[in-house]
């Protein structure tokens, strides 16, 4: 049976809902069932590959194709012929793919959450690849300075998951940083003592414990991340003693880094009350 026009705009206002991630699939599920008399109308989700359907391809006019083929090869020209550039030349073209990627990203980011976060993931990893490569290209390739501008990537992945509304970004960006941390730790204090180590970050994972609680009432996404950032940065230390197991020992190691897994899962189940309001 045909849908009637108010019935059409209310399961098309859901499918955005889901699409958006503006509720959980399970709501959009029950708000269609609601409203939908048989299965069969449900809306078929033939969205395609980041939103480009076979219709729209079987449909594409021939101007389309010409102006992507153009786009491809200006950058294949632009990727083959980089180091061949002045350095303006080279600043300049990476800042104009980063802006288009970017902002087409932003822009479609209600209508196609999918589409963006991929453009956004592209932005990111070339932001860092192209930073690093032309680091090294032109001879600047002290640690100090590789890592500081690893940093300023992971800044820029967790201000673009913050304004986005994005968690995996925002995860990467805090992730990132807490590797410069442990390279940090490492520059200054070269191989630690255990005890060292625990007090290196221990604290730190209980300090991002400590925030997500506070913060998961306001913004249940940024309490989720910061729970998760408390698990990893746990095991920190024992990851760290990894890579040296012959001065730690690995027995040692693998001991204390089972007590540890025993502690946490110990406190997760516990808890599971508590920190299960950050995450649903």
């Amino acid at each position: 049976m045909a849908m009637d026009e108010k019935r059409r705009i209310l399961i098309m206002e859901i499918e955005h809902w889901r699409k958006s991630k503006l509720l959980p699939e399970h709501y959009c599920d029950f708000l269609l069932n609601i409203y939908l008399e048989d299965s069969s109308d449900k809306p078929k989700s033939s969205s395609g590959f980041l939103g480009v359907t076979p219709t729209a391809i079987k449909d594409s006019n021939w101007k389309i194709w010409i102006l992507i083929f153009v786009v491809i090869a200006l950058i294949s020209y632009a990727a083959l012929n980089f180091t061949a550039f002045e350095l303006p030349m080279q600043m300049g073209l990476s800042m104009l793919l980063l802006f288009c990627c970017y902002t087409v990203g932003s822009l479609q980011r209600s209508k196609e959450p999918l589409r963006a976060q991929v453009l956004f993931g592209v932005a990111s990893l070339f932001l860092l690849f192209i930073g690093v490569f032309m680091l090294k290209l032109h001879g600047m390739q002290k640690p100090v300075l590789v890592v500081g501008y690893v940093a300023v990537c992971s800044i820029v992945w967790l201000l673009t998951g913050l304004l986005s509304r994005f968690m995996l970004f925002q995860l990467c960006g805090w992730v990132v940083l807490i590797f410069c941390y442990g390279w940090l730790l490492h520059y200054q204090l070269d191989l630690a003592s255990w005890i060292t180590l625990e007090l290196s970050w221990v604290p730190l994972s209980i300090v991002f414990g400590w925030m997500g609680w506070m913060i998961h009432e306001k913004s249940k996404q940024m309490g989720t991340v910061f729970l998760m950032l408390s698990c990893i940065v746990w095991f920190m230390p024992e990851l760290y003693a990894m890579l040296y197991s012959e001065l730690y020992g690995e027995d040692t190691v693998q001991i204390v880094f089972l007590v540890k897994l025993f502690i946490e899962a110990s406190l997760l189940f516990a808890l599971r009350k508590k920190w299960i309001e950050w995450v649903t």
